[in-house]
């Protein structure tokens, strides 16, 4: 896929990995980036209209979905990290209401769109998805959660030309991990990593030097051929 002339939507673009994906998305010749935040943002180059975007709040993503005219790639990057020592169930809240059913809302609102355009949906995800970070179980268990919702939306929407792409990205030196003494991707490799696997066509991104070894073995696991076989299941499904 290539993103000369397209339109591209990221949420959280104000910082960290969601910026570098705006930028580089740029790089890469997009005629508009949509750079949805929760905070006012100015930007120097005239192809990025800002969305006020916090994806919790149902009026924002209304708003957002009625201003933009049409979308070629929508990049669900807005999340949260919060540590809850031990497991915190209103911790837990907090972050499926960002991580899980905030990247849902914006989703649902844009689908619509990206059916039309025949375009794309990346989810950013992390290697938590797979397994739990002790420290951060509420942020473990959300996107474990986002992983199933996104590969969900793979397997119903590929009928109806959307193709959905997931990134299961290791430590990216972000505001997120900053304090965690471990070897970090700066977020714009990860960003340059993330557009070559979609290039590539590459349903599942592994984008830093942390997790790129885990992308064949993933590729060939158990649970990836079980995806696809279920995938088949979701063909004789009617449209959303």
């Amino acid at each position: 896929m290539s993103l000369e002339g397209k339109t591209v939507l990221v949420t959280g673009a104000n910082r960290g990995i969601g910026k570098a994906l705006a930028d580089e998305a740029l790089a890469r010749g997009a005629a508009r980036v949509y750079a949805g935040t929760r905070q006012p943002l100015t930007h120097t180059d005239p192809r990025v209209t800002p969305l006020t975007l916090d994806i919790t709040d149902a009026a924002q993503i209304q708003a957002a979905a009625e201003q933009v005219e049409s979308l070629d790639v929508l990049i669900n990057n807005a999340g949260i990290m919060l540590p809850d020592i031990p497991f915190d169930p209103a911790v837990l809240e907090r972050h499926m209401a960002v991580n899980f059913h905030g990247t849902n809302a914006v989703t649902q609102a844009f689908q619509a769109a990206l059916i039309r355009s025949g375009g794309s949906i990346i989810y950013i995800n992390s290697a938590a998805a797979l397994s739990p970070l002790p420290p951060f179980a509420s942020y473990s268990i959300s996107k474990s959660a986002l992983f199933s919702l996104a590969r969900t939306a793979r397997a119903f929407l590929a009928g109806q030309g959307v193709t959905v792409y997931t990134v299961l990205a290791g430590p990216i030196d972000t505001d997120m991990t900053r304090q965690l003494p471990i070897p970090k991707s700066s977020p714009e490799a990860a960003a340059q990593a993330i557009f070559d696997g979609v290039d590539k066509g590459e349903e599942d991104i592994f984008p830093d030097a942390t997790m790129a070894p885990m992308a064949d073995m993933w590729r060939n696991s158990p649970e990836k051929i079980l995806e696809r076989q279920f995938a088949e299941l979701a063909q004789g499904a009617p449209p959303a």
